[in-house]
């Protein structure tokens, strides 16, 4: 996950969703940039990218609902053929 908030505030997040996933602090957006997710107001768009092994992207999901996200990412990734832990 890539986020443009400060470490500190990641790191809070983290602690208080107990999340078991690196986040990339990235306050000065380069990488959003970088992506094309930056918006206007400055967020970075909730978009995933499913990256393959070889570092090329496979899928972006620009629709991404806070509601289903989990389970769209587990059906996408098992489209994609990725095996499960």
């Amino acid at each position: 996950m890539v986020s443009v908030d400060d470490a500190e505030t990641n790191t809070k997040f983290a602690k208080e969703h107990e999340a078991d996933f690196p986040i990339l602090s990235n306050p000065e957006k380069d990488v959003a940039t970088a992506y094309g997710v930056l918006s206007p107001a400055g967020m970075a768009r909730r978009w995933t990218y499913y990256i393959g092994p070889d570092g090329k992207i496979l899928f972006i999901d620009n629709k991404v609902s806070t509601g289903t996200a989990g389970e769209d990412l587990a059906r996408k990734l098992a489209e994609l053929g990725v095996k499960r832990k």
